[in-house]
């Protein structure tokens, strides 16, 4: 699964982020591993006993198999995706071939010249389901 651009910034009282990967000081970056990118975080995604972070839980990014992967909206709240490491999702950010994870989609955080690009000025946020 690709995180190299999101960073994570807590919203809501389980939890919720927003993005840009440049943040390892920011303790709700996901690259903050003292922060909300600890694997100790209770409710955290890099926690494989949290159940957002747990690859048997429905509801992790980290399960290949999961459908109900928390879900990416930028600051406008437009829609990008599940952020899953299930490549057969079609909203997955895992997904080579999907509106969400192909490289090419516009809409896609993995596109580093659309939703991607680091000079898009997006913010995202992950919100569990």
């Amino acid at each position: 699964m690709k995180l190299k651009q999101i960073l994570i910034v807590v919203v809501s009282l389980l939890f919720s982020f927003s993005a840009f990967a440049t943040c390892p000081y920011d303790y709700n970056c996901l690259n903050n591993p003292y922060g909300a990118g600890s694997q100790y975080a209770p409710n955290g995604i890099n926690n494989p006993y949290s159940q957002a972070g747990s690859p048997y839980s429905n509801k992790s990014a980290n399960n290949p198999y999961a459908t109900d992967a928390p879900k990416i909206y930028d600051q406008n709240g437009n829609y990008h995706g599940k952020l899953s490491s299930n490549p057969y999702d079609p909203d997955s950010t895992s997904n080579p071939y999907g509106k969400y994870g192909s490289q090419f989609s516009p809409n896609s955080i993995n596109n580093p010249y659309g939703a991607g690009s680091n000079n898009s000025g997006n913010s995202y946020y992950v919100v569990p389901q």
